[in-house]
């Protein structure tokens, strides 16, 4: 009986043990788990609030209190997000359990959290935006349908918003002293290009792919040239022409984040760059290659940005650009009957242009004027005359010795 009764106990503990620990798994969850139904209904919530404020659109007068409530709905969805990030994460991190994805989440939340002193509304605009970033990925991984198709549409509202404010907050900083490259703001034009980089990569291409998304066509077009700039290792050359490309969509996407006065400056940097890559490259087919790139800059930035430019500070610079748009229209008609002379009319009238610009820069441009000079010679644009080279913009002293150099 003795024995009878210990084996009926042991099975009995055995039994109830399992019971109980698996009770446990369901009823206290582990604080991953909690964070994971935190953040499930944290964000289905702001997802119903947004929903509500789309249908009921910023000019009702029932607009307000739903719109509070959105905001409410969002500040609480982001600061759960927070503490997932500290509490999982990081003690994963710390454990060395965690996945690459996570080790590179937390290196880019503390990369994000250093600006808070400095440059405070960068920081509060990108931390947003990591967040978003991070759940997005959540519930991708999550796979489900309806769930990523609600979240889509709230994320993307959201991302085009922060997108737009931390351009913007780059455009106060670049407004400053707008006549006059400055050196200093390096860092923030690497930054505007970087930005809108990003932009397109993960949200442009999300839009594209919704088939409900109806994206303007010339966009779509310019993606499709920045599609060929994500593989493989990059150049000089091709980072200028990327970031090119970059500044022509931005054009569209965000004219009022990056006004004209901005995307101004940042095709002056990229033609800076393109001015010192033609002069210092030393092999001839890439320092060709680099020209072709330069004169398609010097058309972007003349046809398509100083064309609409409504306002000048210097009158006489007015008239300069009057007179060669009214060249480059008459040009523009040899297009279809002859399109050799079409190119090269038109590479013509960009030289004495860039020779007449880069003569007032405080960068030493003499091999540069020498290589625009030799392209004029080449063309027959300017006749060599002794020691000198005239043209009908004007005389320019050459010695021949330095042409042969080229």
């Amino acid at each position: 009986m003795e024995q009878r009764s210990l084996t009926i106990t042991g099975a009995n503990t055995s039994f109830f043990s399992r019971v109980s620990k698996t009770l446990t798994k369901i009823i206290t969850p582990t604080k991953e788990g909690i964070n994971a139904l935190v953040i499930s209904n944290k964000r289905s919530n702001v997802i119903k609030a947004y929903e509500n404020y789309k249908k009921v659109g910023l000019n009702s007068t029932d607009s307000e209190p739903i719109e509070k409530k959105y905001e409410q709905a969002y500040t609480s969805y982001l600061e759960t997000l927070d503490k997932y990030v500290l509490n999982s994460i990081y003690k994963k991190v710390s454990s060395g359990t965690a996945t690459d994805f996570q080790k590179q989440a937390l290196s880019q939340y503390y990369g994000i959290v250093q600006l808070k002193e400095g440059e405070y509304n960068e920081y509060k605009y990108r931390k947003q935006k990591y967040l978003l970033e991070l759940d997005n990925e959540n519930v991708r991984l999550a796979k489900k349908e309806k769930l990523s198709r609600k979240y889509k549409t709230f994320y993307i509202s959201k991302m085009d918003e922060l997108y737009k404010k931390i351009l913007k907050n780059y455009s106060i900083k670049l407004a400053d002293n707008t006549n006059v490259y400055d050196s200093s703001k390096e860092l923030i034009y690497t930054k505007v290009f970087i930005t809108i980089e990003e932009y397109i990569k993960s949200i442009l291409t999300l839009k594209i792919e919704d088939r409900r998304s109806k994206e303007n066509e010339e966009v779509v077009a310019e993606y499709r040239k920045f599609e060929k700039f994500l593989v493989g290792k990059l150049d000089t050359r091709d980072n200028i022409e990327k970031n090119l490309i970059l500044l022509g969509i931005s054009r569209k996407l965000f004219t009022h984040s990056l006004p004209l006065v901005v995307a101004e400056q940042c095709y002056l940097k990229l033609l800076k760059d393109a001015r010192t890559l033609v002069q210092d490259t030393k092999i001839a087919a890439k320092r060709e290659k680099a020209y072709e790139m330069l004169i398609n800059l010097i058309e972007d930035y003349n046809i398509k940005l100083l064309a609409t430019k409504v306002y000048w500070d210097n009158a006489k610079e007015r008239e300069n650009f009057k007179a060669l748009l009214d060249s480059y229209k008459n040009i523009e008609q040899l297009k279809e009957s002859n399109f050799s002379e079409y190119i090269k009319q038109k590479e013509i009238l960009f030289i004495k242009e860039e020779i007449r610009k880069i003569g007032k820069e405080k960068i030493d441009y003499t091999r540069l004027l020498r290589y625009y000079k030799r392209k004029l010679v080449d063309y027959g644009a300017i006749r060599e005359i002794g020691s000198k080279a005239i043209t009908r913009v004007g005389t320019y002293k050459k010695i021949k010795k330095e042409v042969e150099k080229i």
